[in-house]
């Protein structure tokens, strides 16, 4: 099975691009980051249960639609409900706590067990998938990754201004960085590709032009 990791920050494009990819190449799309936003709703939904409680009543599933993937939560299907602003926020906030890492840290890996996979997320080349064939940190800066986010959230009706798009954004930056389990950092050997001011097919053709030099695709 071969594996492609996909790092970086808030905003970067991880998602949207590494989908498109999994679809071009034939690889299934692994979004690691809704698993902690499933997490975070919980967490939101009952604020007086302790996290680690809270963890033994999660039920969580992926499954996948027209090549899509959907989340549920507890038998719901939570999919567009885990992409509202205050849900990445907590999702932020979770992924912080070793105890949640380790919870989502198998569920992840045994996909690269059965599939060729594209998975993205924050510390998949450092920690989940540190043997994968090839590793990308994705990056841009972060105004022009608050502009993509606050246009993504606009589409949905769910924006609140940009300035605070912006401010949480860089929020979850120092947090990602600076967090004690697997923070955020390149892994090593990865390639950077820094994507500011790239339209979307133009990330999509940058990476695409690494993954078929380095698997001879």
């Amino acid at each position: 099975m071969r594996s492609i990791a996909i790092d970086g920050p808030s905003g970067a494009g991880k998602s949207t691009i590494s989908r498109r990819l999994a679809r071009d190449l034939g690889f299934l799309y692994v979004d690691t980051g809704a698993m902690y936003r499933v997490v975070g709703l919980y967490a939101l939904r009952h604020p007086e249960t302790p996290i680690a409680e809270a963890l033994e009543n999660i039920r969580m599933d992926m499954r996948y639609q027209d090549g899509l993937q959907r989340m549920y939560l507890n038998g719901e299907d939570v999919t567009d409900a885990i992409r509202r602003h205050e849900v990445c926020r907590a999702a932020s906030d979770v992924s912080a706590l070793p105890g949640v890492r380790a919870f989502l840290l198998d569920r992840q890996r045994s996909f690269a067990k059965t599939h060729d996979v594209i998975m993205d997320g924050r510390d998949i080349g450092t920690v989940i998938l540190p043997d994968a064939d090839i590793k990308i940190f994705l990056t841009a800066d972060a105004e022009d990754r608050a502009r993509r986010r606050y246009d993504e959230l606009c589409a949905r009706g769910t924006a609140p201004d940009y300035q605070t798009v912006l401010s949480d954004l860089r929020k979850r930056d120092y947090n990602d960085a600076h967090r004690a389990a697997a923070p955020l950092t390149p892994a090593a050997g990865a390639v950077i590709v820094d994507t500011t001011g790239n339209t979307f097919e133009e990330s999509v053709r940058a990476l695409k032009r690494i993954i078929r030099k380095k698997l001879r695709l």
